[in-house]
Formats: structure tokens, C-alpha cells, sequence
């Protein structure tokens, strides 16, 4: 199984490390300067308290000249577009795209571009960040990868993609209720994104205000009223998740597009992480009072990032 990455950034750049790890033929598509940087150094991962380096295959742009069985995508959401475009060649008959992004509205553009039989369905639950000299720092024990086809079965293909990452030593499953997985994850990205941005703060921080823990339950009920709506309310176990990531008055969490902002991120995924929920909560007629005033805010960051670039 031949394995493409696009991007080796804080996600891509970890678990292709971890595939790696586990003897699967792994290269990475990245751009000139990421591509100078693992020339130099190599991929460098800062995990459970071992720092590793590894030479992997560099493509750039234009450079990817056969097809892969299994296509990872693991950009921003806003790079969706120039994404698909660097991996068109890489995608043949018998190839499969996995995206790792959260929300699900990358669903369509991709099942546009490459056939819906083709995408599958991906969630990643971990903590990851790049340093600026591109070491990837695993902050935290969590480390769980759900994967699916959105058929609903559980295919040779997936479960052996998900075997591949499990003996790399990544809490990996395959699910034949992959989309219903997304949907889980959203509920609770989203309202912890709006939360930690809206407020500045780590869940911590925000629960020791006066008002803090009611924010966050008004977040998560707007989600899962949301989610719900569109046929996806959140089992038990999902819920009880959330409420313990986001409630958690001792918890150092902050979303990633938090930690974006505080380092002057000159774009964060405000469409398709908040925005997308809100616009689908109105078209079923229901209001996101909280979460649209953080989208707002997100929108109003994005501007004046934009201006300052």
C-alpha cells in the first residue's frame, strides 16, 4: 500500500512518522519551504517523551509522476482547493483520498472532485503543533484516528489502513459509522473552538470565571440541537466526551485554531469549523446565539489578519 501525505505539518507530518514506524511506504507532498526544512533536518517528533528524526520521500508540486493506493489529506481547510489540485496525479481507479479536517463540509468539494466512492471519512482526535523550526510537538496522551468508508461497510482497504497506524502505535479503528463520527467530533470542535477563542482562554481558564461553565453548556447544546436537526444527534459516550473535555476546571485545553491565534496566524478555519454549523443550524430554523457571536469574532480576527499580511 502506497501511501501519500499532503502536507506534513502538525497532523500529516506525525502520523505519517507513526505509518513510517510501522514499515509502510510513506511520502510527503509539501511546499518548497517545508520541503527545504525535512531536506535539512528531517521529520522531527517531540512524542510521549522521545524526540525522533526520519528521512521520508519529499515530493512538491508537480513533482508526483505515479498513483497512490491511499491519499491523505491533512492542510487547512481553506487550502482545500490548492490541495486537491496538488493531488489529482496521485489519484487513479483504485485510489482512496482520506481527508483529516474537521466538520464535514469538505465532504462535497472532494466527493466533486474525486467521486464520492472514493473519499473517505476521517477523524483525528489529538493534540498537535509545529514549532517554528518544524519540530512536531504531540502535546498530551490522546492519540485516536477513526476511519471509514461513508458506505457504512467496514473494506479491506480501510481496515487495513487502520491496522497500518495501530501497529504504529496510534489508537486506530476503523468504523462503518464514519459520518455519524464527524458529526461527534463537530459537536464537540466547534462550541470548544468558540469557546477558547471567543473567551481567550484555556478550558481552565474560562471555567474559573463566574459565567464560564454555563458558556460552554449553551455551546454544546447549540451544536447537539444542530447535529440532531440533521439526523446526527450525539450518542452517550460522545457526549459525555465533550462534556469532560470543555468542563473540565483543571483542564490546559485550548483548540488549535486558540493556539493559531495566539500565534498570529494569518488565517484561522472560521468557515468550516464554526461557520459551516451555524449556517446548517438556520437552515433547519434553528438559532446558534453563542456560536454565531463566535463566529463573528473569527470573521472579524480573519479580516484584520488578512489586512496585516
Amino acid at each position: 500500500m502506497r501511501i501519500l501525505f499532503l502536507g506534513a505539518g502538525a497532523i500529516g507530518g506525525y502520523y505519517a512518522s507513526r505509518l513510517a514506524d510501522a514499515g509502510a511506504d510513506v511520502s510527503l507532498l509539501v511546499r518548497p519551504g517545508r520541503a527545504a526544512q525535512l531536506e535539512r533536518d528531517g521529520l522531527v517528533i517531540a512524542s510521549r517523551g522521545e524526540v525522533r528524526r526520519q528521512r521520508l520521500p519529499v515530493l512538491q508540486s508537480g513533482q508526483v509522476d505515479r498513483l497512490f493506493d491511499i491519499v491523505l489529506l491533512t492542510c487547512k481547510a481553506y487550502d482545500l482547493g490548492s490541495a486537491m489540485e496538488a493531488t489529482a496525479p496521485a489519484v487513479g481507479q483504485g485510489s482512496l483520498v482520506l481527508p483529516l479536517l474537521n466538520g464535514i463540509a469538505h465532504l462535497d468539494e472532494l466527493d466533486g472532485r474525486f467521486g464520492a466512492a472514493r473519499v473517505l471519512g476521517g477523524v483525528a482526535m489529538i493534540a498537535t503543533m509545529m514549532e517554528p523550526d518544524g519540530t512536531i510537538r504531540h502535546i498530551g496522551p490522546m492519540d485516536t484516528l477513526v476511519l471509514g468508508d461513508r458506505s457504512g461497510t467496514i473494506t479491506p482497504p480501510v481496515r487495513t489502513l487502520a491496522e497500518a497506524f495501530a501497529a504504529g502505535s496510534v489508537a486506530a479503528r476503523a468504523s462503518a459509522e464514519i459520518v455519524q463520527d464527524l458529526w461527534e467530533k463537530w459537536c464537540m470542535l466547534a462550541p470548544g473552538a468558540a469557546l477558547t477563542c471567543l473567551m481567550r482562554g484555556t478550558v481552565g481558564e474560562v471555567m474559573a470565571t463566574e459565567d464560564g461553565p454555563a458558556l460552554a453548556r449553551l455551546l454544546l447544546a447549540e451544536a447537539r440541537a444542530i447535529a440532531a436537526a440533521h439526523g446526527h444527534a450525539p450518542r452517550p459516550p460522545a457526549i459525555a466526551h465533550a462534556d469532560r473535555i470543555l468542563t473540565d476546571p483543571q483542564s490546559g485545553w485550548a483548540a488549535s485554531m486558540m493556539r493559531d491565534i495566539q500565534q498570529g496566524a494569518p488565517r484561522v478555519e472560521a468557515e468550516h469549523v464554526v461557520g459551516d454549523l451555524v449556517r446548517r443550524g438556520r437552515a433547519c430554523g434553528l438559532a446558534s446565539p453563542m456560536l454565531a457571536a463566535a463566529f463573528a469574532q473569527l470573521q472579524v480576527y480573519n479580516a484584520r489578519a488578512g489586512r496585516a499580511s
